[in-house]
């Protein structure tokens, strides 16, 4: 066995917002455990916890019973009780989700249909209610979603990890996880900053989960592969265009929501995002490419199944991307009033979709165990928000090992 400082009860691969709410709730659950993280960037929520358009989420599209379902609904009081207590920036502005052509306004019916099966109790808006609700906004009708928000989804895991070194436990940055072996007692994890040993292994992976499930053993029946989020800021004279946000009524045959206007925390306003495979799983600056990446996608059958599957779309997302242009026209759907010189440079993001090998995209929460390591395989949006019982499931699965 190593040494005790390089043993602990629980460790935790991955400083995102799941992998720190998991770690928080298993140092107050197990006060008397030794919990340690490990990061391999120099700083939390690098990845897709620190890249996406901190909305508090409400629980609007998803299927109703799903852990996405589940887990939002209970994530958004979380998430809200959680940063008030750590005096967090939030507000609950709420959303629009807005039709723009005769047959969004049909699926409107179904929307709400969907939301009332989620718990919510959303609001019927005409097109006159609409307009006076947001003068800048056009649609022919909407529903209103009071209780989304908006959050600074970074200093949330920052004071999440705050209260795990509170309660004991230690976050270790820089550390790049090489190598993962389970044995009958323990699992051991090299590292660049050497080798960890714990009772139970989660790993909360992101954009890296299909890799180190493989390297610990799991049998991976799935790929990630990275979408690319890109956005624009509006520029600063726009900041106060919208007063909730605008989000667009989803086409069941395309597979990604589309563009949306979004106030964020900071008093800004962003639109997007756009859904463009990733050349590179980490690379966000536009026109990042990674041979190893790259390959491993082309050797993926689900890959070219997924692809087949959505090849219109895929080439029109290419083609918004290519053309602020035809960005703009997605934007002037709901905003006919902006214009090119609005459109500012944004940060992307990039999503870790996981791929079934028959080309289905999976759409919920996946989780992976062995005996001894647990993997979070899929988290998709709205995982920022349902981080808390993420975290709080995740750790009950541990309990039933040890029960």
């Amino acid at each position: 066995m190593l040494s005790d400082d390089r043993h602990s009860d629980y460790l935790v691969i991955g400083g995102g917002i799941v992998g720190l709410s998991t770690a928080m709730q298993l140092a107050r659950a197990y006060p008397d455990a030794t919990v340690r993280v490990l990061e391999k960037e120099d700083r939390l929520a690098a990845h897709q916890s620190g890249h996406n358009s901190g909305v508090i989420h409400a629980g609007v599209y998803y299927a109703p019973g799903s852990l996405k379902a589940k887990f939002c609904r209970a994530g958004v009081d979380a998430t809200i009780a959680f940063c008030t207590r750590h005096q967090i920036s939030f507000e609950q502005c709420g959303k629009l989700l807005v039709a723009t052509t005769p047959i969004e306004l049909e699926r409107m019916d179904a929307l709400e249909e969907r939301c009332r099966a989620n718990g919510l109790d959303p609001e019927r808006l005409s097109a006159e209610q609409l307009k006076e609700r947001e003068p800048n906004i056009t649609g022919l009708g909407a529903l209103f979603v009071r209780v989304t928000g908006i959050v600074d989804y970074p200093a949330m895991a920052r004071a999440l990890a705050k209260e795990l070194q509170d309660a004991g436990g230690d976050v270790v940055l820089n550390s790049t996880v090489t190598g993962i072996a389970e044995g009958p007692d323990t699992v051991s994890v090299a590292t660049s900053t050497g080798l960890y040993e714990a009772r139970q292994l989660v790993v909360c992976g992101g954009l890296q989960a299909d890799r180190l499930a493989k390297m610990a053993g799991v049998d991976v029946d799935f790929q990630i592969v990275p979408f690319r989020g890109e956005y624009y800021r509006l520029n600063a004279r726009h900041n106060a265009i919208i007063k909730h946000l605008i989000y667009p009524i989803p086409d069941p045959d395309l597979p990604f929501l589309g563009v949306h206007l979004t106030r964020m925390i900071d008093g800004s306003v962003t639109v997007g995002p756009n859904a463009v495979l990733g050349f590179a799983r980490e690379g966000y600056p536009k026109g990042s490419f990674d041979a190893g990446d790259v390959l491993s996608m082309l050797g993926f059958s689900g890959f070219w199944k997924v692809m087949g599957k959505n090849l219109r779309s895929g080439i029109t997302e290419f083609r918004n991307s290519l053309s602020k242009q035809r960005y703009l026209k997605l934007c002037q759907k709901y905003a006919p009033g902006l214009t090119l010189d609005d459109l500012e440079p944004y940060p992307a993001g990039i999503r870790a979709q996981a791929v079934m090998a028959d080309g289905t995209l999976v759409h919920d929460f996946l989780i992976k165990q062995t005996q001894r390591t647990l993997h979070v395989c899929n988290a998709p949006s709205p995982a920022a928000t349902s981080s808390l019982p993420i975290g709080e499931h995740l750790v009950s699965l541990l309990a039933e090992r040890s029960g």
